[in-house]
């Protein structure tokens, strides 16, 4: 005599049903979309603080050339290492486009101004550009060390 397979009791068996599964999608959705923001937000100012750290470090790299040369080096492309300057800082962050777009440039006697380390053609806005400013300077673009001259952004070293 065979016996029979024990059976299963149907609430166990049963699945998700399409209502719950959709309140667990808007839960994820809702969540997502508070995140995005946020961590856009987070990611802005960490572009934000890499930018104003390396225009810091070429800043100083310059001026320290200035000091030891008495003069400050000869001008040079965007993205292209001035001569004399290829051992005092870090050259693949100056050649690479910067956090913000655009290339590192290094200006010497141009509008007016004697030396300036600048940013030709950045991708960010206005308003992360002032944010920068802020970090850096008065955040006001049109006075300052840092300002927007030309269609670029320049750290005025000397006027």
């Amino acid at each position: 005599m065979r016996a029979d397979p024990p059976r299963l009791d149907r609430r166990f068996l049963r699945g998700f049903t399409l209502v719950e599964i959709m309140i667990v999608a808007v839960i994820i959705g809702l969540l997502a979309a508070l995140a995005i923001p946020a961590i856009q937000k987070v990611q802005r100012r960490s572009q934000n603080s890499r930018f104003a750290n390396d225009l810091r470090v070429f800043t100083q790299a310059f001026e320290t050339y200035s000091l030891e040369n008495g003069a400050w080096p000869p001008n040079a492309g965007g993205g292209v290492v001035p001569t004399g300057m290829s051992g005092t800082f870090k050259t693949d962050v100056w050649v690479a486009p910067t956090v913000v777009g655009g290339r590192w440039n290094w200006d010497k006697n141009l509008n007016g101004i004697t030396a300036a380390v600048s940013v030709s053609s950045p991708t960010a806005a206005t308003a992360q550009m002032t944010e920068i400013d802020a970090l850096i300077d008065d955040g006001d673009l049109r006075a300052g060390h840092f300002q927007f001259i030309s269609g670029r952004y320049m750290y005025i070293l000397q006027e």
